[in-house]
């Protein structure tokens, strides 16, 4: 069985730049200690992103999260396809 590379890129991205990132940052605003090390964690990632609290590095965060959670299912499917077609057997 195959994966669509493109249904799983766009899931990736979304689960990972909205519930990952923009809705850790968005609780952070709200309760500032949620999440703060998360952040902080992806703030030496994604450069650019900087964890100081404001609604434009939640933004900025998100992007970065739905562009890098694209990338990360993209390359999951395509290796998983094609590993799954190399193999004899259909279990």
């Amino acid at each position: 069985m195959r994966i669509s590379v493109k249904g799983l890129a766009i899931a990736a991205g979304l689960l990972w730049g909205i519930y990952g990132m923009f809705l850790t940052g968005l609780m952070n605003l709200i309760a500032p200690p949620f999440g703060e090390h998360f952040l902080l964690t992806m703030s030496s990632v994604y450069p650019g992103y900087h964890a100081t609290r404001t609604l434009g590095d939640v933004l900025v965060g998100t992007g970065y999260g739905l562009v890098d959670g694209a990338i990360g299912g993209l390359l999951f499917a395509w290796l998983y396809n094609a590993f799954a077609g190399q193999t004899g057997s259909s279990a």
